[in-house]
């Protein structure tokens, strides 16, 4: 297929390139937050290619306002998910990158990855419902002494969004979204998927 790689994109060029790519699924799933959907947005079909990415995560690099956008010194990501969008952002922002992973349940830095004190950082994630992974982030973030400029994404889900910080979404894409107790896929009996990153350390 015949994806825009151009720059700008417009809002349904973006649209165009996560139906024709397949990142957007139809079922009864499990998202990270806990809360079931009947959509499902799996950006990593998007990510599969170099250079769309690098087209993608050049376009909200651009959107991003002007002072936020050179003050960038890093940019830190959730594993799994964000680490490729990220790195892609770093690359356009000539910046250093690193990424947080999970221990025991709790967000952390590992393989001697460093935040340096007052370091101003961009927090990069593929998909946001609720942005607790980037609320945990956040916070480790500024455990080190760093701060946090802006959140960056690829798509936002239409979530209660759980962190402060500004927030620049490539794409809003409002998809239903359920506590388990309410999910009338459930009732159904309706199998359920969950295909996000969380789930790695489950298995």
């Amino acid at each position: 297929m015949d994806y825009p790689l151009h720059e700008p994109l417009s809002d349904d060029e973006i649209v165009m390139i996560l139906e024709e790519t397949k990142a957007v699924r139809n079922g009864h799933f499990k998202l990270t937050s806990g809360k079931h959907s009947d959509t499902y947005i799996q950006c990593a079909r998007v990510l599969e290619r170099p250079r769309l990415t690098k087209t993608l995560a050049t376009e909200v690099v651009n959107r991003l306002p002007d002072d936020i956008r050179h003050s960038i010194d890093l940019v830190v990501s959730p594993a799994v998910g964000g680490i490729l969008f990220g790195f892609a952002i770093a690359d356009v922002l000539d910046c250093p990158m690193v990424f947080t992973e999970r221990v025991d349940g709790s967000m952390t830095l590992r393989r001697a990855f460093e935040i340096p004190v007052n370091a101003s950082v961009l927090i990069a994630e593929d998909v946001v419902t609720s942005g607790g992974s980037v609320a945990e982030v956040a916070n480790v973030v500024k455990a080190s002494g760093g701060l946090v400029v802006a959140v960056a994404a690829l798509v936002d889900r239409g979530g209660e969004i759980k962190f402060d910080e500004p927030f620049y979404p490539l794409l809003r894409r409002e998809t239903p979204s359920w506590d388990p107790d309410e999910c009338e896929l459930c009732r159904q009996g309706v199998k359920i998927d969950s295909p996000g990153s969380r789930e790695l350390n489950k298995n």
